[in-house]
């Protein structure tokens, strides 16, 4: 990754912990938009370039990707404190609207309005995840070997419900490959 204006950048454990506060308190349906809105558009911690870098890593290491992001984004502005501030903003006023919402739900999940504000809910995240991938596609190198990994993955993954460890565990080697012998 290149040192750029955002690495040198040192953010506060308060700012870190409002701004992931910001992000998962605005992310139904996912958050992968509004942290890339947070962090690239509205704070400017990253480049966009940097946010495709940090949630690959983020997607590449287990558990969440975005809290993967979370943790990576907070260690860099303000180490281990940092990491921990931008966690808590991120899990915390989740799991109190978590446990709020299931006891609304327990009493009033049957009815009919609450049924169709729930589909409603999962057709505008379909679109925003749509155009997030549109977002983060515009940053990539103009290759096309990207582009194939990404596309067998898909199909492996998606339309023949192949294990995903064992497509990840055939393609990474390649694209490894296929990316150190590129030309730059």
């Amino acid at each position: 990754m290149k040192q750029t204006e955002s690495h040198k950048a040192r953010v506060s454990q308060l700012e870190l912990f409002l701004a992931f506060s910001r992000i998962s308190l605005s992310s139904f349906g996912g958050a992968i938009f509004w942290a890339r809105r947070e962090l690239v558009e509205r704070r400017r911690w990253l480049t966009d370039r940097d946010f495709v870098d940090v949630y690959t890593l983020g997607q590449l290491l287990p558990g969440p990707n975005v809290l993967n992001l979370t943790v990576i984004v907070g260690h860099r502005f303000a180490g281990w404190t940092g990491a921990a501030a931008g966690v808590a903003g991120f899990l915390g006023w989740p799991c109190l609207m978590v446990v709020g919402m299931g006891v609304l739900y327990q009493h009033y999940g049957a009815l009919p309005y609450v049924q169709q504000a729930l589909t409603g809910m999962s057709s505008v995240a379909a679109g925003l995840l749509l155009a997030t991938v549109i977002k983060l596609a515009a940053v990539l190198p103009r290759n096309w070997r990207p582009w194939l990994f990404g596309i067998l993955a898909f199909v492996a993954v998606g339309v023949m419900r192949w294990p995903l460890l064992w497509v990840m565990g055939a393609l990474a080697p390649w694209a490894v490959f296929a990316a150190w012998k590129e030309p730059e």
